[in-house]
Order: structure tokens, then sequence, then C-alpha cells
């Protein structure tokens, strides 16, 4: 059985079906599949690629606005500025950024959810603190400042021996937190979109 064109873009390309999955709903081998991808110039997915169409079958977990109001705009140009400043470029998987400052924080999470079409739920968080303070009262002031739920602070809070009082141990009383929000494909646009400024 020859396989069509329309047949083949419809499952791999509309649907983003595997080649597995396509060889085993029309009963044949993934090296047919494979073969006429290859004979009607179908691109192949990366393995990166693949691993993420799987891991999201229903398409991006995101949706970064094309038109945007004077005020988004201005959200927009301020997300990129913290991002550049103030996150970490050098993950390769996902979207970090750390502060000490609340009202930082929260606005690049407004950005992620206005801009770039993120759930405020999928936001994960890490914190580091000083050990003369509590961790209960650091994830409290940390969960109040920024409405988020408790769980959405991960993994073991990191503690630092606490060293002479300074200026940087003022600002970082309640330690500082690190947003994570892990889509690779976002960071990426984000990188290129800084990149282009």
């Amino acid at each position: 059985m020859d396989l069509s064109r329309s047949l083949l873009e419809k499952f791999y390309i509309k649907k983003n079906r595997s080649v597995s999955d396509i060889a085993k709903a029309l009963r044949c081998s993934e090296h047919k599949i494979n073969y006429w991808l290859a004979k009607f110039t179908i691109p192949k997915r990366s393995i990166s690629e693949a691993i993420y169409v799987k891991n999201h079958p229903r398409g991006d977990p995101f949706k970064v606005k094309k038109q945007l109001t004077s005020r988004e705009v201005k959200l927009l140009g301020l997300g990129l500025g913290l991002y550049w400043g103030e996150g970490n470029k050098k993950n390769k998987v996902s979207l970090r950024l750390g502060n000490t400052d609340p009202r930082l924080i929260k606005m690049f999470m407004d950005f992620l959810e206005e801009i770039c079409g993120v759930a405020r739920n999928a936001i994960t968080f890490n914190l580091l603190i000083f050990n003369d303070i509590s961790v209960s009262a650091a994830k409290r002031f940390w969960v109040a400042a920024l409405g988020i739920r408790p769980e959405q602070i991960r993994g073991k809070v990191i503690v630092l021996k606490s060293g002479r009082i300074g200026t940087y141990r003022q600002k970082s009383k309640y330690g500082v937190l690190i947003l994570q929000y892990h889509n690779r494909k976002l960071r990426d646009i984000l990188c290129g979109m800084i990149e282009k400024l």
C-alpha cells in the first residue's frame, strides 16, 4: 500500500503524531512511514522536537501575543529587559529568573501570563535563604507577596549560613526566589527576541 502526502501531512504535521503512532494506526512498519516521509520530502522532527511534541500533544502550553495594546508593549519591553538582566539564559530547557524583590518577580509573572500566555499555576519557584530566618516564614512571605500556592515553591529550600549584616542581607531578608517555567521553546523565543534588540 502506497501512502499519500495528504495522509502523512494530516497525521505527522497537523496532528503531531509520531512515526511510531502513525505506523500503529496504519498497521505498517515505521520503516515504511519514514520511507514515504522522505519520498514526499516532509522534514522529520529532531529528537528534541519529537520529545517536545510527545510532551505537549495538544500543542504549545503558551501563546505569545502578536497584537499588543500600548500597555502590553511596555510590559513586553519590561519582561524582555528583566529576563535579559536578571534571567539565566545559560539554562537551555527553561526560563529562570531570580531576585529578592517580589514586585520584580510579580512583574515578570504578569509578562509571562499576559504576553506569553503562560498559565500562572504552571510557574514554579525555588527559594534560597539565610539561616537567620525560618523556612516557613520565608515561604509564607513569598506566597502572600505573589499570590501563589505554597506547593508552587518546589524542592528543598537552600539555606546559606548568615554572614555579617550588610545591604545585600537587608535586601534579601526573605531570600532569593527563583522563578522557573520549564519550556525550551518559549525560552528560545524570548532569547531570539532579545537577540533582535
